[in-house]
């Protein structure tokens, strides 16, 4: 009786230390996940500002060159 008691014992053991695994996996894919979410927010802000940058600076650009044909009478 008390063999079966102690294997008792040792499977709830085994049972509490594979769950206590299993939700440190989880956490960490969880910690992993959130990591590449804020790296890819980061990057798509950086795609954006970049953009809207060199839209701002072809406008300018295209303004200026406009501004020299006036002058020059090409237009």
């Amino acid at each position: 009786m008390a063999s079966k008691g102690l294997q008792d014992l040792k499977q709830q053991v085994q049972g509490a230390a594979q769950e206590a695994v299993t939700a440190a996996g989880a956490t960490a894919q969880q910690v992993v996940d959130q990591a590449t979410e804020a790296g890819q927010k980061a990057m798509d802000q950086v795609a954006k500002s970049t953009q809207e940058t060199i839209d701002k600076t072809a406008n300018q650009a295209s303004e200026t060159f406009s501004g020299f044909g006036k002058k020059l009478g090409f237009m």
